[in-house]
Formats: C-alpha cells, sequence, structure tokens
C-alpha cells in the first residue's frame, strides 16, 4: 500500500493537468477551496518540516558551496528573467506582478519528485529547497517591493508576516513534531505515516490550490490571452537553462547541475498565488500567472526526465 501512496506521489505532473482541465470546464467545483489556499499551503510546508530532521541542517554545513551556488542561483537567475519576461512581453501591470511574485518564490517542493526521478542529487535537491524556503522568508518581500513595487503600491510588511505566518511558522512547527516523534516509543512508526502520506497529501493540495485559481480566473487566463502563456513559459525556459549552464560553469558534475536546473526552474506557484490573492485581492488577474506557471513548471521538469530517460537508454545501448 505504501509504495502505491508513493506511486501516485510520482505522476504529480498527471495529476495537476487533469485537476486543472477538471477546473477550467467546471470551475464552481474548484472555486470553493478559494478561501482556503493559505492554509493548505501552511499544511504543505508542515508536511515538509515533518520530513526533516536537525540531522538535515548539519548536512548544509557539510555541502555549503553547492547549497550557496544553488540558493543564489535561484534568487538572482529567476527575479531576472521574471523582470526580463515581463518587459519583453508588454504585460500588464497586474500580469507582470504575478509573473514577478512566482519569480522572487523559492523552489516548489515537486522539483525533489522531479530530481528523483531524473536521477539527479536528491539530497541536494531537498536541502536547496529547504534553504531557499527559509531564505525566501526576508528575500522574497524584498525582491517583489523591488521588482514589482514599481507596477502596484506593495506592502512589503505585510507580505514579510504573510512569508512567516504560511512558510516559517509551519515549517518550523513541523522540524518540532518531528524532534518530538523522537522521544515517543511510537515515534518511528509516526514518521513512516508522514513519510508516505505527507508528499501525496502535499500534491493533493497543491492540485486544490491550482484547480481553485485556474477556476477562479478563468475569465481573466482568456483575457490575458497566448502571450501570457508564452511568457510564464520563457521564464521557466530560462530558469532551467539558466540554471544548468551556470552550474556547469561553476564545476557542477551532471547531478549536481540538473539538481540545481529543476531547483532554479520550478517555483513555489501555489505560495506565489497566494501571496497575490491575499495582498492584490483587488486585481483578479494577479494570481493568474502562477496558476499557469505550476501548470508549466511541472510539464517541463516531466519532460526533463523524459529527455534523460532517453539519453540514458542511448547511452545504455551504444555502450553495449
Amino acid at each position: 500500500m505504501s509504495k502505491f501512496f508513493l506511486k501516485c506521489s510520482e505522476w504529480f505532473p498527471l495529476w495537476l493537468v487533469l485537476g486543472s482541465l477538471w477546473a477550467w470546464w467546471q470551475p464552481d467545483k474548484w472555486s470553493w477551496f478559494q478561501p482556503w489556499i493559505s492554509l493548505g499551503l501552511g499544511v504543505i510546508m508542515l508536511g515538509m518540516g515533518l520530513t526533516l530532521t536537525l540531522s538535515d541542517f548539519r548536512q548544509v554545513v557539510k555541502q555549503p558551496r553547492w547549497v550557496a551556488i544553488g540558493v543564489i542561483l535561484q534568487f538572482v537567475i529567476m527575479p531576472t528573467a521574471g523582470w526580463f519576461c515581463a518587459k519583453a512581453f508588454g504585460l500588464s501591470r497586474e500580469l507582470s506582478v504575478g509573473l514577478l511574485l512566482v519569480a522572487c518564490c523559492p523552489g516548489g517542493t515537486a522539483s525533489n519528485v522531479i530530481c528523483y526521478l531524473a536521477r539527479a542529487n536528491v539530497a541536494l535537491s531537498v536541502l536547496l529547497t529547504l534553504c531557499s524556503t527559509l531564505v525566501a522568508v526576508v528575500l522574497t518581500p524584498m525582491l517583489t517591493m523591488k521588482l514589482a513595487g514599481q507596477y502596484l503600491p506593495l506592502d512589503g510588511w505585510a507580505l514579510f508576516r504573510s512569508m512567516v505566518q504560511v512558510v516559517l511558522f509551519p515549517l518550523v512547527a513541523g522540524v518540532a513534531m518531528n524532534a518530538w516523534f523522537d522521544r515517543k516509543a511510537w515515534g518511528a512508526k509516526a514518521r513512516d505515516v508522514v513519510g508516505v502520506m505527507g508528499p501525496l497529501l502535499s500534491v493533493i493540495l497543491i492540485v486544490m490550490v491550482v484547480g481553485s485559481i485556474v477556476a477562479g480566473g478563468k475569465t481573466a487566463i482568456l483575457t490575458a490571452g497566448p502571450i501570457l502563456f508564452v511568457a510564464v513559459f520563457c521564464l521557466h525556459a530560462l530558469g532551467f537553462s539558466g540554471g544548468y549552464v551556470l552550474a556547469k560553469l561553476l564545476g557542477g558534475d551532471r547531478a549536481q547541475s540538473i539538481t540545481v536546473s529543476v531547483e532554479v526552474g520550478m517555483q513555489n506557484s501555489g505560495l506565489a498565488a497566494s501571496l497575490a490573492k491575499n495582498h492584490f485581492a483587488n486585481y483578479a488577474m494577479a494570481p493568474v500567472p502562477a496558476a499557469i506557471s505550476a501548470v508549466f513548471h511541472s510539464l517541463m521538469g516531466s519532460a526533463l526526465c523524459a529527455v534523460l530517460a532517453l539519453l540514458r537508454m542511448r547511452r545504455g545501448s551504444s555502450e553495449r
């Protein structure tokens, strides 16, 4: 049964696409979740914390160079790419803010699944997701204020409070609960249950978040037109390619470079959607780029896995 749940989690991109299509055709079945977006993200962050131990934080000290490289590239490449795409495609103010929110958010938890399927460095992927998420509590509001403040008035302090409430508190609570499990006789069994059910619950909640935004933003998506899809695609394409190329130039091996590529290219679009929904409630278009982003980066990450698998097969046949 546990293998079944884990396998279901690995099919995350499929569930995301199916959920988004369902939300598009029957928005009334999904829009009810919109008031619960922030709570859903908090539960996802709590689940992430429950999978972490204090030893995971010590691992950062053991390989500081690549953790630092990955986090720096995350918050240099994506915000720069977001600013460039917003300008190059002439997006409206609301869409520009939404795109920049996506670009300034940390890497998404789905990147860990993609790195596993791509046979990259999963341990490094987890560390990068953890560290970029923690750093994002400060950097996401700062970068968003700097880049998006030129389009719409922003309250940086309110953004910071949201990051603390939705990201930091649940994450720390999860780590604390995991440490508490260690002191209980039933702790190991509880951790096993979390390890199996946690990823699946995260997948369900991410699909619910994205689906509810697609349902609520259907009219806005139709209004935005194809140019928004192209802009979001280019944002993530620059993230994936820029992360890989720069990691290679900095001396990364194949696994490290792929890991950095995936971590940079895949964003926490659900967090971006939540921030847009809470802080730009009067701007219906602002959350839309996040919904499109969630589908795009998942599909692009999955396509990367397929390409890498094909290359491995060809390499294996040529060696025989």
